[in-house]
């Protein structure tokens, strides 16, 4: 199982004590999403951190090979945390993925802006054209991808 870590969990030294058969595998970015000290942890003096989402907003991380059994070990460590689904990228960007694939049409949600997308000059550049939709509020392919993990329509 793949697992996203961020804060203190990006010391390879902390994740080989609770994890012994994690292996680290690249750098990951979570976009949309915030590291934000949440609390103080007595323990080891430190605050503690989570991931809130945050439109616009990126959490550097990295990404490791865990087993069912190392990470029941680090949920115990994460105290007052709830695991989340998340997609990480191994880049800023989706430049490369676009440069790859080719789309004839790329399209971003009404919140966006095509002059403020580092990708659209490469879409348009191979003759792709960029398409901005428009904004229909609570309508967001977030929103519908955590309706859909609730069970809801």
């Amino acid at each position: 199982m793949r697992y996203f870590a961020y804060g203190s969990n990006l010391s390879r030294q902390q994740m080989k004590e609770r994890c012994p058969d994690s292996r680290p595998l690249f750098p990951a970015t979570l976009p949309n999403y915030k590291l934000v000290i949440t609390g103080w942890s007595r323990k080891w003096m430190g605050g503690t951190a989570t991931i809130l989402r945050s439109r616009g907003d990126k959490v550097r991380g990295g990404v490791y090979e865990v087993s069912e059994a190392d990470l029941r070990k680090l949920e115990k460590h994460e105290a007052g945390y709830t695991r989340q689904n998340v997609t990480v990228f191994d880049e800023d960007t989706p430049v490369r993925l676009l440069q790859t694939l080719r789309p004839e049409v790329y399209a971003k949600g009404g919140d966006h802006h095509d002059e403020l997308l580092p990708e659209a000059p490469v879409v348009r550049g191979y003759g792709g054209q960029v398409r901005i939709l428009d904004y229909v509020p609570d309508r967001s392919t977030s929103a519908t991808i955590q309706r859909i993990r609730q069970g809801r329509p």
